[in-house]
Parts: structure tokens; sequence; C-alpha cells
């Protein structure tokens, strides 16, 4: 058997699991999650095969046999003994250690193949602080704990590698995961670029924002920004570049939409049902709380291309190359999204799980899918596209399994040695108290650790060490975790370890430092959002009608004076003067007293009436 038929059937196996395990429930936590890991370390070392075309290939085989081997041995071993596990929290021995350790660096091999060295070094380095730690000195000293009680952390419980993430990852992610590859498969892929294209196509700035409504869509189902990226911009990035459009300016406009898909409800990142099963709230009030900031995201990406495209005069779309509406809206590429949409939400509605919800999602998108196209493709093609779906999903399962297995063993190694809660205390103490200095020290290490890491990982990082510090001067929870994920969300796009800008550059064959920087400006409003969560709490629809819309007001002023300082907009005609004036009503915006929004509006309103003057008198 090659290893292409290797790579399928592992695949096809781990997304059949999942499809089980949604439609019937879990098995009990401790196996869900054992079998999980089992079968996506599996395939992870099938996909990503140590020395793949070097002359030492016998060596990585032989390597990936072994760490295969040991990884299915210790999710055995934890299955086998489930219920002494559970039951009477054994003493680690020998034959535990082992196992662990065997474990751990499997898994931290496979984050190292398939995301980079960062992340695999932040759970190394915090392994070795728990072991190592008391030789400290200082608050970040503690008082130590050897290889046994680490081990019993880790792998004898659930808290250490079985706990919450991986679970997670199992059970939510894994069905979403599946729900997203068969709607994409299904037509919804097709149905979504069509859409953008018609939406997007005849406005200033057209192709620009095709790329942004495209990647948005996308991005709600991937989850992922560089796999957006690297989907969508093989095709918005070419075209934005063969209507003229300046190449780093095409790499970055696809990398800040492909970010916001994360942050944009009903179908967030993998992150948001994380942060439900932290904060132990319904993934739908989360969906609810960030709707208006990704509303705001995805307006300021517009204002922004729009401002940009009439001054450098940007093509739109030709007729000749966008899809018949007739076309968009045909019940074959409409009715499985519906349906797909639907199924998610009846669940939802009627109290179900949310990998429940998901099943009853994939149910109706399956059943849609196959009446839509009864006729129109033979059984064996309609097969070959809901088998690809499986594929794909199991193949994308592989990064989120070995990627939250990791961020559980980090921490868990965070809440044992308890320094989280002591960087938290620094921070307090740095900031003295203050809510806003808090929020800005915040925010900044968010981006510095979020760097290089995906954004599901950065927040479970972020979330673990800082969101205390914001907790802890009084920030409501739901808000102060929104705040740091957010921040670890744009990470991806700060320089210098900007990864989805990256990957757009590579594919616009640029230099990705002006990328960088026309992502940063692409995607301002998103650094400054955030703290209208500590500024406003209507922001995340809380505080009552009259909250909700000074927020709404605030961010409104907000996506249309950044994005026009930024773009060099002239209302008034000169310079200083334009900018003093957004300058202004930016400032306005983030001030919390009730009138600051009302005037910040009334100041943009009297620069577009000034404008039209303007113009008036010169015509």
């Amino acid at each position: 058997m090659t290893l292409e038929r290797i790579q399928s059937a592992l695949a096809l196996f781990v997304g059949a699991f999942v499809f089980y395990t949604a439609a019937t429930g879990p098995f009990e936590g401790l196996i869900q999650r054992a079998l999980f890991l089992a079968l996506v370390s599996a395939l992870g070392f099938a996909l990503y095969p140590l020395g793949a075309g070097k002359p030492w290939r016998p060596v990585g085989l032989s390597i990936d046999l072994v760490l295969t081997l040991v990884t299915v041995a210790a999710c055995g071993y934890v299955v086998w003994h489930y219920d002494e596990i559970m039951t009477s929290l054994p003493w680690a021995s020998a034959l535990d250690i082992g196992l662990t350790v065997g474990l751990v660096i499997a898994v931290l091999e496979l984050g190292r193949r398939t995301v980079g060295i960062i992340f695999p070094l932040l759970v190394t380095v915090a392994l070795s602080y728990a072991l190592f730690g008391n030789h400290l000195s200082g608050p970040l000293r503690h008082r130590g704990f050897d290889v046994y009680f680490v081990t019993e952390t880790i792998f004898l419980g659930d808290l250490g590698i079985w706990g919450l993430l991986t679970g997670v990852a199992a059970t939510v992610i894994a069905a979403f995961v599946l729900f997203g590859a068969l709607l994409l498969h299904s037509g919804g892929g097709q149905a979504f670029m069509d859409l953008a294209m018609r939406l997007g196509g005849r406005q200033p700035g057209g192709a620009a924002k095709i790329a942004t409504i495209a990647s948005g869509l996308f991005g709600m189902v991937s989850g992922s920004a560089v796999a957006n990226v690297a989907t969508t911009g093989n095709f918005t990035i070419p075209m934005m570049i063969r209507l003229g459009y300046p190449r780093p300016f095409a790499a970055a406009v696809e990398a800040v939409a492909s970010t916001g898909g994360q942050i944009a409800p009903p179908i967030m990142g993998a992150a948001a049902f994380v942060m439900a099963e932290i904060l132990n709230i319904p993934y739908l009030t989360i969906i609810v709380a960030a709707v208006m900031p990704a509303l705001l995201f995805y307006m300021s990406v517009f204002m922004t291309v729009h401002f940009v495209a009439l001054r450098r005069n940007l093509a739109v779309v030709p007729d000749e190359d966008l899809p018949a509406w007739n076309t968009i809206v045909a019940p074959r590429r409409v009715l499985p999204i519906v349906a797909a949409l639907g199924g998610l939400g009846i669940g939802i509605y009627l109290g179900r799980s949310i990998a429940t919800s998901a099943f009853y999602g994939i149910s109706g998108l399956l059943f849609a899918f196959v009446a839509t196209q009864w006729g129109r493709l033979s059984a064996r093609e309609m097969l070959a596209k809901v088998v690809s779906g499986l594929e794909d999903a199991g193949k994308g399962m592989v990064i989120i399994g070995v990627l939250l297995a990791g961020a559980q063993i980090l921490v868990s190694m965070i809440n044992m040695t308890g320094v989280g809660v002591t960087l938290s205390s620094l921070i307090v103490t740095l900031a003295g108290d203050s809510v806003f200095l808090v929020a800005l020290i915040v925010g900044l290490v968010c981006l510095v650790m979020g760097m290089g890491l995906p954004t599901t990982a950065a927040y479970v990082l972020v979330a673990a060490v800082l969101a205390p510090a914001m907790t802890g001067v009084g920030v409501d929870p739901l808000s102060a975790h929104l705040f740091v994920f957010y921040f670890a969300t744009i990470s991806v796009i700060t320089p210098p370890v900007c990864v989805a800008v990256f990957v757009g550059a590579g594919i616009a064959k640029t230099n990705w430092l002006p990328a960088a920087g026309e992502a940063v400006r692409l995607g301002a409003v998103t650094y400054i959002v955030p703290f209208l969560f500590v500024l406003y709490p209507g922001m995340t629809m809380q505080g009552g009608a009259s909250a909700v819309l000074s927020a709404a007001i605030a961010g409104g002023a907000l996506v249309v004076a950044v994005p026009a300082l930024l773009a060099g907009a002239s209302p008034l005609g000169r310079r200083w003067a334009d900018a003093g004036l957004f300058a202004a009503v930016i400032g306005l915006s983030i001030w919390p007293h009730p009138a600051t929004p009302f005037l910040a509006v009334g100041l943009l309103v009297a620069s577009l009436v000034a404008s039209r003057m303007r113009s008036g008198a010169l015509a």
C-alpha cells in the first residue's frame, strides 16, 4: 500500500470517527480524547513524514513508526485503565513516566512538523519551568515538582494532556471541521466565491472587495487565517494583480480579510469553541457578543479599500468575468448551504450540544446536496465529493488535535506552577490598577506571545496567562477573553512574524515587508476595537439598548475615521486640518462618555457637508 493510500485511509477513518461520535454522542471523556489523539497522531505522522524526499528517509520512517507506536500505546493504556485513572488517582510508575515522555515527544514533534518550532519550544519551556523552576530566584520561583508529580498531572488525570482543550478538539471542533469541509466540497466554496464576485466586483476596488467578502465567508468555515490565504488567495491575489493592483496591497488585502473570518459569527474559528468551554458559557453567547466587532472589522476593511481605490483609481472587475445572478441563486447552489446552516441553527435552538448541532447541519447539508444534484451527478460522483470532504476534514483535524493537546500540556504546567497568576499580578502592579493601562500592556504582550502561533494556540496561551490580569481589575470575563482573542488573532498580520502576510506575499511574489505595512493599515481598526470591549460594555451586547447604541455609534465613527486618516482622505482640502479632524473623531470615539460618540458622528457629518460644499464650489 502506498503512502498516499495510507493517508487517505487514515483520514477517512478519522472523519468517520468524528461523524459517528457527533451522531451518537462521544465516548467517556478520557476514552474519546485518547482515541482521537491516537487517530490524528497516526494520520499526522503519515501526512508529514520525516525526511521525505531525502536520502535518509529510511531512518525517518523508523522514527515515524516508533513515535506512532508509542502514541498509540500511550493512548491505548489510558483507554484500558480508564476506570482506575478516574477513580483511584494512581501514583506514577516507571512505565507511566516512559509513556508520558514518549507521548509528549510525539505531540511536540508533530507540532514542529505542522506549525513550526515556536509552539513546541514554548511547551518545552513550560515543562522545564515546572521541573526546574524551584532553582530560580525572585517572583518566578516555585516550590518545585518532581517527574512523578508532573507525570501524574499530564498523563494520569483529566487536567493534563487529556484535559478540556483536548476534549474540545475531539468533539466540538472536530465536528465543525467536518461540517466546514463537507460544506466546501458540496459546492459551498464555489457559491461563496461567486457571491463575493457579484457583490463586490463592480464597486471601486472591486477585486479587493471580492477578496474581503470571499475570505470572510471561507474564514468563518475554515477557522485558519493561513489556510484561508492559501485557499482563496490563489484566486483573488492573481485577479487583483491582473487588474493592476500593487502586489503588496493585493497580498495584504487577502491576509487581513482571511484573518477576519476567525472573528466572524456564526461559525468562528476554533478558538471561540475553546473560549466557550473555558468560560463555561453557551457558544451562542459568544456569537452574539462577537457580532458587532466582526461587522466593524469588515466595515473598516471595506472603507480602507474604498478610500485607497478612489485615490489610486483601482480597476473594477469586468462584467464578463462576473457570474450571473441566476447561477448564484440557483437551488443547487443555495439549498445545501441553507440546509446546513438551518440544521445547525435547529440543533442550537433545541438545546443540543454543539457537536450534535453540527451533526444536524451535516445531515441537512448531505440531504440537500443529494436532492439538488440528483440527475446532474452520478451516485459515484456525489460519493466521491463526500469522501473527498471526509478526507480533507480528517487531514484538517491533525493540526487542531496536535495543537490543542500541546496547548493543554502548556496550560496544565501554567496552572500547576501558578506562573499565570504571578505574571498577571506583575502586570497589575506595573499598570497601577488602571484598566486602560492593563489593557494596553496585555494587548502588546498578546501580540508578542501570539507571533508565529496559530490563532487557537495563541488564544489558549494568552487566555491562561493574561486574561486574569484584566479580570483582576474588574473587566468582565467575556470582554477580557474577547480582548485577548482579538489580539491573538491579529498577531498573524502583525510584523515581524506575520505568517498570514508571508503566505499572501508568496502568492503575490512580492516582498513581505511592504505587504505587512499595508496589512497593518488595512487592519488598523482591529487594533483599536478590542479596547472598546473595555470602554463600552455594549460592544459585546451587554448593558442594555442604550449601551449597545453608544458602542455601535462609537464603533461606526471609528471605522470611518481610521481608514480615512490612513488612506489620506481630504474632505476639508487641507492635509493637517483633515488629519486633525479624523484624529479628533478617533479620540471622541474611544473616550467613554455618553456624549462623545454622538460628537464624533457630528464631526464626520460636518466634514461630509464641508466636502460636498467644496466640491460644488470647485465645480
